[in-house]
Parts: structure tokens; sequence; C-alpha cells
């Protein structure tokens, strides 16, 4: 019998990552409407509490990490691990049970939420049944991924593997870890920690699911994609194994620059700020290795869009990781902190880096998963690059501006010590940069309809691949 690839979960959860990425990019609009008009879903009536800001937010938050970053993390770990490995998955079955399992945590957010059933937790914030059923759905897909590597075919374990070893390991420990918990009913519990050893607690979690779930785990989607779709070997293999052990090692300390100003103890403030600062090199050095692989191949971005969104990608990335550790400068993050300028920051490595590099490789891998030389519509994926890329400027320079006013607002004094403008003057400031805000998400919301388009169009003119042949394995 013909050894061959388990394509059938791939396929799975890519086209699950390009519903769930309009799902919440869709609840992320009518969000940044309601800033403009808060009374925007009170004609619903009776269904209106359930839309509320208030109720939706974390369920735009968990959609687009979880669901949208999630499904795509699937998707492309899984297809990556068998090809550079050239061995099928450990077991279908198990494949099957990660794919449910995670679409049944999706579900269960998506309902849990807007009922108001929630822990409170940033980025934790579903329940303790929940809580238990994402362990054990990633207990499954760690035991699916790491068992493929051990009956790989392969000595070499490619480094993209690393990464998303790394991410998967990590993510258990701080879920885990976090989401330690009492419960009181079926839809209630109360946090294991209390006070300032809860907020340190959380924002170890917190910002380590930005480190390693948003970060981390892409990284391992850009060492594959971004050499594969060049048609060029990575540019610096010694980089990237030194990118690995830097990264890994400086992002678990950096979760305390959440809390600066606050009660935990100013050591542990510091802390997290030094470690955000050190973070600058690792990152820098991903992402010119990333960059520089089009050495000698430069002139393919003049014609491929696939490119254009994976190489833009990791240029925000290399925005976005010099922009936090300059947030987490104490004197910085005065300004900073609690402003629009965080949510900007937030946004171009969740839609710069996040989107743009999962859009890529979706583009990549679906064709592959349906029998097609390439996408329905190039023009198309070229159109989406720069709705995208526009959408992403829009929004986070709006909010850079917005950020840097209301801080400089909200710190403005009189010559007798009074506030010169109240939080109301703030908040009024705020409604052009909100405008231009929701402008760009939703030129970036509709180029994930024009994608799901494209992708329906390449799906309807191809045929299902279950299972793809392994070529013979290069002798190493």
């Amino acid at each position: 019998m013909e050894a061959t690839y388990n394509y059938k979960v791939v396929r799975q959860f890519a086209i699950m990552t390009v519903v769930w990425g309009i799902v919440g990019m869709l609840v992320g609009v009518i969000l940044s409407a309601q800033l403009i008009w808060p009374t925007l879903t009170e004609a619903l009536g009776p269904l209106a509490p359930y839309l509320s800001y208030g109720r939706i937010r974390p369920l735009h938050t968990n959609a687009v990490i979880f669901a949208f970053g999630g499904s795509a993390l699937f998707a492309t770990s899984l297809y990556v691990v068998q090809r550079t490995c050239q061995t099928r998955l450990l077991s279908d079955g198990l494949a099957a049970f990660v794919f449910w399992g995670w679409q049944l945590v999706i579900v269960l957010a998506a309902v849990t939420l807007p009922l108001g059933i929630t822990t409170s937790k940033e980025y934790a914030e579903l329940e303790w049944p929940i809580d238990i059923l994402i362990a054990v759905v990633w207990v499954a897909y760690a035991v699916l991924f790491f068992g493929t590597i051990i009956k790989r075919k392969t000595q070499h374990i490619y480094v993209a593997n690393w990464f998303f070893g790394a991410y998967i390991v990590t993510i258990a420990l701080l879920h885990i870890v976090n989401s330690m918990e009492f419960p009181v009913t079926l839809t209630k519990s109360y946090s294991m920690y209390a006070g300032v050893h809860d907020a340190m607690v959380q924002w170890w979690y917190g910002h380590n699911a930005v480190g390693f779930f948003l970060t981390t785990a892409f990284l391992g989607m850009m060492y594959y994609f971004v050499p594969k779709q060049a048609g060029r070997p990575i540019f610096s293999y010694r980089l990237s194994i030194v990118h690995f052990w830097s990264l890994n090692f400086i992002y678990m300390w950096a979760g305390p620059h959440h809390l600066l100003y606050t009660a935990l103890p100013d050591w542990a403030q510091s802390l997290g700020m030094v470690f955000s600062l050190m973070l600058i090199a690792p990152s820098w050095g991903g992402m010119m290795n990333g960059i520089m692989t089009l050495s000698g191949a430069w002139h393919k971005l003049r014609t491929d869009p696939i490119l254009k969104f994976l190489i833009t990608a990791l240029s925000f990335y290399g925005m976005s990781t010099f922009e936090g550790p300059m947030m987490s400068v104490k004197t910085v993050n005065a300004l900073s902190h609690y402003t629009e300028w965080t949510i900007g920051h937030v946004h171009s490595g969740a839609l710069g880096w996040v989107a743009m590099i999962s859009i890529g490789s979706l583009y990549y891998l679906i064709p592959r998963l349906f029998g097609r030389e390439e996408m329905y519509s190039v023009k198309l994926i070229n159109t989406h690059f720069w709705m995208s890329t526009i959408g992403v400027v829009l929004y986070i320079a709006a909010l850079w501006i917005a950020g840097v006013a209301q801080g400089l607002m909200w710190r403005a004094t009189n010559a007798d010590g009074t506030l010169t403008y109240s939080f109301a003057q703030s908040v009024n400031a705020m409604y052009p940069f909100y405008t231009i805000r929701l402008i760009g998400g939703t030129l970036f919301f509709a180029g994930m309809l024009l994608m799901a388009y494209n992708v329906w169009k390449t799906v309807a003119a191809g045929k299902a691949v279950n299972d793809a042949r392994i070529p013979e394995a290069v002798a190493a």
C-alpha cells in the first residue's frame, strides 16, 4: 500500500480558518462601530444585552486568536510536520478528535461569552468545563504532533517544527497554571490565586499567549512557507537556531510589563521591562532571517502576491517587536498605558503579522489541498493584499495618534495643579480616530470576504485531497 499524508485534517482546519476569520473580524467591526455609536445594537430589543460591548469584546479576542489564529496554526503545523518528517500523522482518529474538539471549544465560547459566563481574565475568559476540554484537546494535539516527529523518516528535525513544538508545550503549561480555579457551579468558578498574585500569573499567561501562541507558533509558519514560496533556502539556518533559543528563553519573563505602576513589586516590574527590551534582538534576528531569504529572488515580489503577504507580515512583525519593548519602558508606558496606542500596537501584530502570515500561508496551502495548481484568481489575491495593507495602516496610524493625544490630555494640568481636560473631553477627541479605525477594520474584513470567495471558487473547481503520496525520503 502506498504511503500517504493525511491532508483531510489540514483541509478542515484551513477552511475553518477562513470561516472563523470572517466571524471574528465581523465582531471586531461591530465593536469599533459601537465605540462611535454606543446605542448601535439597541434596536435588536431582547438580543441587545447579549451584543453589548462588554459581552462581545471577549468574543472578538477569543474568535480571532483561538478560532482564526488557532485553526491556522493547527492547519499549518499538521501540514508542515508531515511534509518535513516525510511521514503520515501518528493517528487519523486523534487528528479527527483534535479538529472536532477544537471546533466544540470555539462554539462553546461563542455561546457562553455573550451570555456573560466568564472568568473575566484576559484571553482566559472561558469557564472551567471549557478549560478542561481545551486541556484535553491540547494534550491530544501534542501527542499527535510529537508522535509524528518520533516516527519521522528523516534524521533532521526542521526548524519550523522546533517553533511549533515550543508553542505546543508552553501553551499547555500557561493554560493549565493560569486556569487553576475553584468551581462553584457549572458556569462559575473563582481563581486559585488572589490579588497581585492573580495579576502576576494572569499576565505571565497573557503576554506569553502573545509570545508563544501569536509569535513563536507563527514563526514556525514563516520558516516553512517563506522559503517554499520564494523557492530559496532559509537565509541562515544557524541564525534560526539562535533565534529559537533566545526568543523562547527571554519571552517567558516579559509579562510584568503589563503591570507597570501597579501593586506589583518594583523589582518584578523592572524585570519585565529589561527582558522586554532584550526581546528586540532575537525578534529582529528572526525577521531579518525571513526577509533575507529573498536574497537573489527580490524580483518575485513584483508578481507574487502570496510572497507579498508573507514578507509584509514579517515587516509588521519587526515593527511590532520594536514598538512593544519601547512601550514597556516605564517612562513611555506612563504615557501609553490604557490608551488607544496599546490597541494600535496589538493590532499591528494581530492584523499585520498574524493575519497576513496566515492568509499568505493559506493561499499557498488551499490549492494543494484541492488538487489545484494555484488559487482561482491571482488578481483577487493581489487585491486582497492591498485591501489588507491599507486597512492595517489606517487602523494603527489612527490609534497611534489617538493614543498619544489621549495620554497627553490625561496628564495635562493647569498652573494650580487641576486637570486641564475632563475625561469626557478626552473621549470626545477620539471620535475622528475611531472613524478612521472603523474604515481600516472594515477594509481588512472586506478583504477576508474576498478571500472566502476566492477559496470557494478554488474548492468548486478542484477535488478534495484526503491523502497525498509521500515521496521517497531523502537519504540523510
